[in-house]
């Protein structure tokens, strides 16, 4: 049997609902299970998630979280104001569930060492997208972190023969999307479905394989099994309007 191929959205520290959601997905030895980035932050135990991702080898891609802490801590020295701009992003409850401050400067080899996307043949996996109008030599971790809607908004596929997996953007913030559903558009699907937000708290898993949408909800502890087809709400790109960027205005 073909091991299936499986996506998880954002985390945010939310260990264990992410250990509930791999519970119903079941994960077979043949199995591969990626993470789209942004395992910390806001969640209430982002160093768990850190450790069980990194013991277990599994492929992830930085997240513009991940970017924030690696930029407070340059040469694992403090930079004082990428420090304040990470503490109020969500870094504060990441500080707390570590044991000691030394035990979250041993992870920043690890969170380095991340990439910035991963290409999987048919799949691009990236945390935030790619912007429309540059080729992919000129795209940086900029546009691969934190972009949103020159991304969303795209007319047609950026590649004609890769569907584009992201998190980043939380779902429901798109238009006519709801809690908890998934959001699609020209060549790129989008699942993070804000495990951490007060308005959704369902954490994402995506197989690709078989089409289905897992999930799990941190706040009311229940989960469900949707078909791709029941979970997506597509995009139009006249939908996005072009805002001014929000990088240091606004942080999900």
């Amino acid at each position: 049997m073909v091991g299936r191929r499986i996506f998880i959205g954002d985390v945010h520290g939310h260990y264990d609902g992410l250990m509930q959601l791999l519970e119903l997905i079941a994960l077979g030895s043949d199995d591969q299970l990626y993470f789209v980035g942004d395992l910390i932050d806001r969640g209430p135990n982002s160093a768990a998630v850190i450790q069980f991702v990194q013991d277990n080898q599994y492929p992830c891609v930085m997240g513009n979280h991940e970017q924030l802490l690696i930029e407070a801590f340059p040469q694992n020295r403090v930079a004082q104001y990428a420090l304040q701009a990470w503490l109020q992003s969500g870094g504060q409850s990441t500080v707390a569930s570590f044991d000691t401050p030394e035990l979250l400067i041993e992870n920043l080899e690890w969170l380095r060492s991340l990439p910035t996307h991963l290409d999987l043949g048919d799949i691009w996996l990236v945390h935030a997208g790619l912007h429309p109008k540059l080729p992919i030599h000129a795209q940086t971790a900029q546009e691969y972190c934190w972009i949103r809607e020159e991304f969303h908004g795209i007319s047609k596929p950026y590649f004609s023969d890769k569907l584009i997996i992201t998190g980043h953007t939380i779902t429901f913030t798109l238009p006519g999307v709801a809690p908890g559903e998934v959001a699609q558009g020209q060549g790129w699907l989008d699942i993070d479905t804000g495990a951490y937000h007060p308005k959704s708290g369902w954490l994402t898993g995506f197989d690709f394989t078989h089409q289905q949408i897992y999930q799990f909800n941190v706040f009311q502890k229940k989960s469900r099994v949707l078909p791709f087809s029941e979970a997506v709400k597509t995009i139009k790109p006249k939908q996005i309007q072009l805002l001014p960027r929000r990088r240091q205005v606004l942080h999900f």
